[in-house]
């Protein structure tokens, strides 16, 4: 039995009055993307440096404006990948590399020679303010835990004066669940003061869970607090650099903007030690879906999971909200039923919101196809296979012939399991299509005969194998194929009746091919199938499907 009275709920704040539950995300937040640092330190490879290069270029070309690189101070890769950026000119005019170091007067000498040469930057400074921290690590009282973040705080500002280029500050409680509210607001408020901030000068307050540690609308009423007790709040940008330790990192993001943080600090996927970081890309299309610009340029996502996989080595998963290979994908029937229709009338009424059963976006928008949309295994139902047939072959089944090759897919994904929709159309390339026996037709002579009366009739005369016989079949009727059927009643050879036929032009493929159905039944055991025929000649395909279905009922 699980030993549940081994842990208790960290007791850390109680807001009566909270306000962000009434609140709305409306725009975009600063992003701060941490791949590179954060991600780039959970990974059992890490990046090369060659790597680390060309996924900083993939974060510019999504239009991230603020990336952390590195802990210059912390090794010689991530010093070395530094200078590349700055000696090598990578770093655009209007992007902000961020650095991280411990506050610790030896690593922020490191950091500011690493940044020699940089247009403008964020140092980004920590130190753990967290009870349990105190306690069992640094040993430390309150006071002196404060200091150290003061301190640091000088050093940075010190080193300011001198440095060419403009330096930005950033500072995390690190630990911050895990902190008592007021001594975290203490302890940052202190920050503020020491830095000077104000409208031209602006001090980054990050909040990091460290360690997620309860509910997202406890993150959010810590946040809340925060930006209510924080000194000079116009001059603060309150940041936020959630964990997913609970599983809610997306969650903590999402209430942490409703309480009024600025800023999102996370990584492509959630990539980031144990359960990862907050994934800024969830965060971001989630925003998109609600019909708020997210501000990055986010629309081919098969380009950034090809380079992250690479880079990262970390596959995606296939049910990874937005880009996983299987979440536009739909394997239950009346869910398949439900899409297929709903683009249909999507596209019908030309209206410019989306609306579409079990797809909360268009996955056109995110770079992804409809091809793969609806796949085909033993829970699917007719409406699936109708949409495979529809959008990727361009057979637009009647609804009565859906259920009938449904049943014929059916029998294919009980043996193999999921069934592509290559293997769908040859399935009914040979149900309907390629069926030739027991009767063949060989030749056709179509005549149309005008009578006394000036109506006018068709006559046709065709010679037919039948179960391997040769005949010669003449009949008159008002078009072709019921002048075919009258013959065909006439020589005793079947005795069917049509009881209904469709055509329409096929939309893959050659735009001058129609595809026609004729649904019939016998007389003698009200067996009922379709026949299809297809050809460049709408009556040709006509007598086809006409052919199709009598082998179908007689084979």
């Amino acid at each position: 039995m699980l030993n549940y009275k081994k842990y208790k709920r960290f007791e850390t704040i109680e807001l009566k009055d909270r306000k962000w539950p009434n609140n709305t995300i409306n725009k975009a937040p600063i992003w701060c993307t941490v791949d590179l640092r954060d991600g780039n330190q959970a990974l059992i490879n890490p990046m090369t440096v060659d790597e680390k290069v060309e996924f900083f270029k993939l974060l510019v070309k999504l239009g991230f404006k603020e990336i952390e690189v590195g802990f210059p101070s912390a090794s010689k890769i991530e010093y070395d990948f530094l200078r590349r950026l700055i000696e090598e000119d990578i770093i655009p005019d209007d992007v902000l590399v961020q650095v991280l170091t411990q506050a610790r007067p030896h690593l922020i000498e490191k950091t500011f020679e690493a940044l020699k040469g940089v247009n403008q930057a964020i140092v980004h400074i920590y130190n753990s303010t967290s009870i349990l921290q105190r306690d069992v690590v640094f040993n430390m009282s309150k006071s002196e835990v404060k200091e150290i973040a003061i301190e640091g705080t000088k050093l940075v500002k010190e080193y300011v004066k001198s440095f060419p280029g403009k330096i930005y500050l950033e500072y995390s409680p690190e630990s911050f669940t895990g902190t008592e509210m007021d001594y975290a607001l203490e302890v940052c408020n202190a920050v503020v003061k020491t830095w000077g901030a104000d409208k031209n000068n602006k001090v980054i307050i990050n909040l990091p869970s460290t360690v997620q540690m309860d509910t997202p609308n406890i993150f959010a009423d810590q946040i809340e607090y925060m930006c209510r007790g924080i000194k000079s709040r116009e001059n603060v940008i309150i940041s936020v650099h959630p964990h997913n330790d609970r599983g809610t990192g997306v969650a903590d993001a999402e209430m942490a903007l409703l309480a009024g943080a600025d800023r999102v600090e996370g990584t492509l996927f959630g990539n980031g030690e144990r359960t990862g970081n907050v994934d800024v890309l969830t965060v971001a299309y989630n925003m998109f879906s609600h019909g708020v610009n997210p501000e990055l340029n986010i629309e081919n996502i098969n380009e950034i999971i090809e380079i992250y996989e690479r880079c990262v080595k970390i596959p995606v998963h296939v049910r990874h909200p937005y880009a996983g290979n299987l979440v536009f994908t739909a394997f239950s029937g009346s869910h398949q039923d439900a899409i297929n229709k709903g683009i249909k009338k999507y596209n019908e009424r030309h209206k410019n919101i989306w609306q579409v059963p079990y797809l909360p976006v268009d996955p056109t928008d995110l770079g992804r196809e409809y091809e793969p949309l609806v796949r085909i295994n033993s829970q699917s139902g007719k409406g699936g296979v109708a949409f495979i047939m529809d959008h990727c072959f361009g057979y637009k089944l009647p609804k009565s012939m859906q259920q009938e090759f449904a049943e014929v897919v059916q029998k294919i994904s009980e043996l193999k399991g999921e069934v592509q929709p290559n293997e769908i159309m040859n399935a009914f390339t040979e149900q309907y299509l390629d069926i030739k026996e027991p009767m063949k037709l060989n030749n056709l002579n179509i005549e149309d005969i005008v009578e006394v009366n000036e109506k006018v009739n068709t006559k046709v005369k065709a010679e037919i194998t039948f179960k391997n016989e040769k005949h010669i079949i003449e009949g008159i009727g008002n078009g072709p194929i019921d002048s075919l059927l009258n013959g065909l009643s006439k020589s005793k050879l079947i005795n069917v009746k049509i009881l209904d036929y469709k055509e329409h032009s096929l939309s893959m493929g050659s735009e001058a091919e129609a595809a026609s159905y004729v649904y019939m039944e016998r007389r003698d055991s009200f067996i009922k199938t379709f026949g299809v025929g297809v050809d460049s000649n709408i009556t040709k395909a006509s007598i086809k499907a006409m052919i199709s279905a009598i082998n179908r009922l007689y084979r």
